[in-house]
Order: C-alpha cells, then structure tokens, then sequence
C-alpha cells in the first residue's frame, strides 16, 4: 500500500483552477487523475506515484460561488525537477472538472528543499 504523503517532499506543485459550475473536491480529484492518466505512461502515471510514495496526498481547497467554483490544488512531490515539471504541465491540460469546463493554471512549483536550507540558516 502507499503511503499518504510523500516520502520526503522535495517539491510542490500549486495551481489554481477556476470551474463554470459547482463542484465538489471528488470532481477535482477525479479530473486530476482521469485527465493525466496516460499521458506520458506508466512512469508518470498519478496513480502509480501516488502508490509508490513519490507524489503525496493531492490537497484541494475551494470556494463556490454563482455557479462558479474557484480554488487551490497542491500536490506534493519527491520525483526530480524536470518530472515534477512534467506533472504540473499535464495538470495544466484540464479543461472539464466532472460536466463543466475549467480552466487550471499553474501558480508555481515550490522547491521546499530550499525553505528548509534557509530556516536552517536563520
């Protein structure tokens, strides 16, 4: 079984989406996957990292308002820079969460490693 979280998160993708309807987190999550899958086989597949432990749990916030859902999704990673920009790519190519269009655009990939070098230098 894989584990929840990364096992040690090197990177964080967030992006941002915006959805022309309501829509629950399990919509969110279901595009996720169901729109990245096979994209670029099976070593980039969402599920297979997410069950050897290379990509952590995929964290969505959101807000509904006036038939319109806006929000945040993170996903934590360990894969290298080039892979975790490749995954952040595929996320960007969503265009339908469940039955309405959405647009996700990409806010920036965090290096974590390099929050930790400076709280260490503090």
């Amino acid at each position: 079984m894989g584990s929840s979280q990364a096992e040690t998160v090197k990177y964080v993708i967030q992006s941002k989406f915006e959805v022309e309807g309501v829509v629950e987190k399990p919509d969110v999550i279901g595009a996720v996957f169901g729109q990245t899958e096979g994209l670029f086989g099976p070593e980039l597949d969402l599920r297979e990292l997410q069950k050897s432990g290379r990509i952590g749990r995929i964290e969505i916030e959101l807000k509904s308002k006036k038939d319109r859902t806006t929000g945040k999704i993170l996903i934590p990673t360990s894969l290298d820079r080039v892979s975790t920009a490749i995954i952040a790519a595929s996320i960007e190519s969503i265009n339908r969460v469940g039955p309405c269009s959405a647009k996700i655009t990409l806010e920036k990939i965090e290096d974590v490693r390099d929050e930790r070098r400076k709280v260490i230098i503090e």
